[in-house]
């Protein structure tokens, strides 16, 4: 059997350091915020290469602290991807205000910045890209065309902690970054948490502010805030992971370059990196127009798959009063109809990923 992933294995690599962290926070007698928070926050941020950086408790939290911080409000319309996960629809709606999706580019995947103009209102008030699969999504024309129209920009890094674009780290190209530490992330946490990197000090402070019941200090609230902070014990696990994140994605690198190799020209569709992106491979993911029958044939080999997303968002009862009618966004109708993700992760070996080569092969 060969799991698409196994986080108890991923774990196990880090559990040395992971014991004698947990101690330390166990002894602090602090468990939610506190210095092991401000210290993930300090070396998150160096990392994303980015100047501030404030934990929450989830990547949805993130996402919709960081739209209201942008002053996202009732009213307003986000341009999103038509292809993604649904909680980047969720926090747009948390906010009062209208997703507005955009299709994406066929090739990357990723949201198209030559069809964002066209969706732009007067209602417009943020663009929302997100780097699906770990994978940067172009984000120079997204923000010559933000700037062209006085909007903010939100980026969705769930999936993408350590990749580049055109060399930056992604991190603090638009006004503020989401991100996630889902347990199954590139850079996971033992439960949910979840942080905003930003070069904005104002942003930032409003973020912290947001997270902690709208209060700066104590018994003192300024807005109506929020119960989204990141707990002392989950940072403390992040820190400890966050030194060893580099080595985990160039794993995850060489199993794409495996795959990438070893799948060409079989009949499937195999990810397209251009040239100005580093991703960090959080999903390898593939198409066919017999994607059932596939898996299936993955699955008697036990083999592990998963769909990333099977229904896309416009499709999904949440968003039935948006009225928007099978064949509104087809290239992601499409997508969703024929994305298979495969395993890689950083304890995926050479010889497994062989395996699943082989397995591909085979398929009639």
């Amino acid at each position: 059997m060969i799991d698409f992933l196994n986080l108890k294995k991923i774990n196990e690599q880090y559990e040395v350091a992971l014991l004698p962290a947990i101690q330390r926070v166990l002894a602090s007698g602090w468990y939610i915020l506190g210095e092991e928070v401000d210290a993930f926050e300090s070396e998150y941020a160096t990392y994303c290469e980015a100047k501030y950086c404030v934990g929450v408790a989830n990547g949805l939290d993130a996402l919709h602290l960081g739209l209201l911080a942008l002053g996202v409000g009732a009213g307003d319309e986000v341009i999103v991807p038509s292809n993604t996960y649904i909680a980047t629809w969720l926090a747009v709606s948390q906010c009062g205000a209208t997703p507005v999706p955009v299709e994406p580019n066929e090739a990357t995947y990723n949201i198209d910045p030559a069809r964002i103009e066209a969706a732009i209102t007067p209602r417009t008030k943020a663009i929302l890209p997100v780097h699906l699969y770990g994978q940067p999504a172009d984000l120079d024309p997204i923000l010559a065309i933000a700037r062209k129209h006085g909007l903010k920009v939100l980026e969705d890094g769930a999936q993408a902690h350590g990749a580049r674009y055109k060399g930056k780290r992604i991190g603090a190209h638009g006004d503020m970054v989401a991100w996630s530490f889902y347990p199954g992330k590139n850079l996971g946490a033992l439960g949910d948490g979840g942080a905003i990197t930003t070069d904005d000090a104002e942003l930032a402070d409003r973020i912290r502010e947001l997270r902690n019941y709208g209060s700066r200090v104590k018994y003192v609230n300024e807005v109506r805030g929020f119960n989204s902070r990141l707990d002392s014990l989950q940072a403390a696990i992040l820190r400890v992971k966050l030194q060893h994140l580099d080595i985990a994605n160039q794993v995850r690198r060489a199993i794409a370059s495996q795959y990438l190799t070893g799948l060409a020209g079989i009949g499937v569709t195999i990810p397209y990196v251009p040239d100005w992106a580093e991703p960090v491979w959080h999903l390898f993911v593939i198409r066919s127009k017999s994607r059932e029958q596939l898996q299936a044939h993955l699955n008697q080999a036990g083999i592990g798959s998963l769909i990333h997303y099977p229904i896309p968002p416009h499709l999904q009862g949440a968003y039935a009063d948006l009225e928007f009618s099978k064949g509104a966004f087809p290239i992601a109708e499409r997508l969703a109809g024929e994305v298979l993700s495969l395993p890689i992760s950083p304890v995926h070996t050479e010889v497994e990923i062989d395996t699943v080569i082989t397995v591909l092969h085979d398929f009639k």
